[in-house]
């Protein structure tokens, strides 16, 4: 099954952190970056199979209500490789394709 991409944001960093966490508990993901905007958003980016990014976005979104405010979610299933390289995901393609450090050990991203 391909990787998605979760995003989460919120208003407040406590509501992305809790967010973070029961998400973390509930679903097999992983979660790349809590970025904080501005103005007090914060936007928490996440990978997993495509079933487990759903599942995480219904949990997220429950706890970042009951904690703050929410104020978008959104899924991308089965990104290019391009935007794997903007999120900085872990990509299964790139030991595929033989990319390698210079100690010939492969990499992820």
């Amino acid at each position: 099954m391909g990787k998605s991409i979760g995003i989460i944001e919120t208003l407040g960093y406590t509501a992305a952190l809790r967010a973070a966490d029961m998400m973390v508990k509930m679903a097999y993901i992983n979660v790349i970056s809590m970025e904080r905007i501005g103005s007090g958003l914060v936007s928490t980016i996440f990978e997993g199979d495509i079933e487990s990014v759903k599942i995480a976005l219904e949990v997220g979104a429950e706890a970042a209500q009951s904690t703050g405010e929410l104020i978008a979610v959104h899924s991308i299933a089965k990104p290019l490789f391009e935007l794997n390289k903007d999120f900085k995901l872990k990509d299964s393609d790139k030991q595929a394709t033989g990319e390698q450090n210079g100690d010939g050990v492969n990499e992820g991203i």
